[in-house]
């Protein structure tokens, strides 16, 4: 019977300071990304890790330092491709900051309160909500914890939570405006989570500025559309239910997500020309709404800008991790985009993209 092999000893961040011929220090900064270090330095503690077969152990680490580098994130329906792009962004430069994400999927139907015990189950040092239906208990339980909470692309009223969001309101009055010199007097709206805070502002900042132009009220219709592409083609057919042949000069999808599915039925289904019979807008600014099949006018979000102040707001600084003091809860501003969906005007051209 052959000897049973033996089991190796776990190699340390010592063993790799005495090969390097370092500190202990040293090697940890060595594999904190954004710290001070010689590249040299650097090089040669990896040299030595790489000699020794040795990798960080992370839960080690954060018995030392009480902090875990683990972000949590709260994500609503990702049947709406901004948030698709919205995750990919918080992953890619989380990780560049030496944290990781731990990502939990919030159904349409779902409560936001279980999602949040959840995450209590584990042990994060932040947490980012794009689904803000949150009840002050659950904030209570993470503040309690000493859990950093920001809640994204939405806030929750009454709350001292940080927000950051992007002006909904003002983004969604220049869609207004741009529809009306480009001669709409009769309108749709196609809505998402109507209990959603960026649904809401969007639907009001859009609706006042009409109001303001003296658009009646009637002539402004609305349509749930559950925030997705199938949504938005539904809310056209229960609007050529409603109105037949006598559709509106424009529709205001709340998100692309809802415009595009909005376009893809006017065209396909009732063979509307689009700008032609009918306008279409929508607000976010994914990458799919440039596709040569939308060309969707929209407002863009900074979501770059947005994803940056949400890790500030968290204390999580780009350097050295030092803690950052949160920005005011202030929105910030949007891109108007004109494309080929609402009909030209001269003072639009420039802006084309």
């Amino acid at each position: 019977m052959g000897a049973m092999k033996k089991i190796g000893t776990r190699v340390t961040s010592f063993d790799v300071a005495a090969l390097a011929g370092v500190s202990q220090s040293v090697v940890s900064r060595a594999f904190t990304p954004g710290t001070s270090i010689a590249v040299a330095t650097r090089d040669k503690v990896l040299q030595a890790a790489h000699k020794l077969n040795y990798v960080p152990n992370s839960i080690a680490s954060s018995l030392t330092t009480n902090r875990t580098n683990i972000v949590a994130i709260v994500l609503g329906d990702l049947d709406n491709p901004f948030y698709v792009q919205v995750f990919k962004e918080f992953s890619q430069r989380l990780q560049e900051r030496g944290r990781q994400v731990l990502s939990f999927t919030l159904p349409s139907t779902g409560d936001t309160d279980d999602a949040i015990r959840q995450v209590l189950r584990y042990q994060v040092d932040g947490l980012i909500l794009t689904s803000a239906q949150l009840s002050t208990r659950m904030i209570s339980f993470c503040q309690d914890r000493g859990i950093r909470v920001v809640t994204f692309n939405r806030y929750i009223p009454m709350s001292d939570i940080p927000s950051v969001r992007c002006d909904n309101v003002g983004g969604a009055r220049l869609l207004a405006e741009h529809l009306l010199d480009a001669g709409a007097r009769s309108f749709a709206m196609i809505t998402g989570d109507p209990k959603g805070t960026t649904s809401q502002d969007r639907s009001r900042g859009f609706v006042e500025r009409l109001l303001e132009a003296g658009v009646r009220r009637a002539d402004i219709l609305s349509f749930p559309g559950h925030a997705c592409h199938a949504g938005g083609a539904d809310a056209v057919r229960r609007l050529v239910e409603q109105v037949g042949d006598k559709l509106p000069d424009a529709i205001f999808g709340i998100n692309d997500a809802m415009a595009m599915g909005a376009m893809d039925a006017l065209r396909f289904s009732y063979g509307k020309s689009i700008p032609g019979d009918v306008m279409v807008v929508g607000f976010d600014g994914v990458p799919e709404a440039g596709q040569i099949n939308y060309r969707l006018t929209t407002m863009r979000q900074p979501l770059v800008a947005m994803v940056e102040a949400t890790l500030h707001a968290l204390g999580i600084d780009p350097e050295d991790g030092i803690v950052a003091t949160p920005e005011p809860d202030a929105p910030l501003a949007t891109e108007f985009v004109w494309r080929d969906t609402v009909r030209t005007s001269p003072d639009h051209h420039e802006q084309k993209l």
